[in-house]
């Protein structure tokens, strides 16, 4: 698959989550970052919905996060685990070996959308782009459930573990190996 495939299924998935979501982080673009790579996602939180204290929104699977490397507005802070920060009502897929990049509101006046919530950011090894869950919890801004919070799920680009372009080659190599001296061990026996 390609790029432009993920990308399209991305802005698709999103497209679809904003008419009953809160916060929607989408991949912005991928820099250099000397030999390594910086995510950089734009993030919004949707029409009748608002960013309190202790909000959130988490990026599963971040493969090859550099520690120290994530960046964000002001008022929010940055943490990483191999598991979760997960909103109670949804159910992402979460590998426990790759971290998790979450990011959680600190600010003391709430942010009410429609709004364009920053370029929030991270490093990691690769620039090999997958597709996996984000998360978020935010909170009703209208109606009889105004303050209540609103948990969403999902699709985002993510980097992926880069496969060694030697694996498929070490891989039919050794199958090659294993049935030559299969072969010898054959007509060992036949002899």
């Amino acid at each position: 698959m390609t790029k432009k495939y993920f990308l399209s299924l991305i802005f698709l998935s999103s497209t679809l989550l904003t008419a009953r979501a809160d916060i929607i982080p989408t991949l912005d673009s991928i820099t250099g970052a000397g030999s390594n790579f910086q995510w950089n996602y734009s993030v919004n939180v949707t029409l009748d919905q608002q960013v309190r204290t202790g909000d959130f929104f988490t990026i599963f699977d971040f493969a090859g996060f550099v520690p120290g490397s994530a960046m964000q507005p002001e008022g929010w802070l940055f943490s990483s685990s191999l598991i979760g920060l997960t909103p109670p009502t949804v159910l992402p897929q979460d590998d426990p070996g790759i971290f998790n990049l979450t990011w959680t509101y600190v600010g003391t006046t709430p942010i009410v959308g429609p709004q364009f919530l920053g370029i929030f950011s991270a490093i990691s090894d690769t620039n090999q782009l997958g597709i996996d869950n984000f998360a978020a919890r935010a909170t009703r801004s209208t109606g009889s459930l105004a303050g209540t919070p609103i948990d969403n799920i999902g699709l985002i680009a993510v980097p992926v573990p880069e496969m060694s372009a030697l694996a498929p080659i070490i891989g039919v190599s050794g199958l090659a190996a294993l049935g030559f001296f299969s072969s010898l061990l054959r007509r060992r026996r036949l002899s």
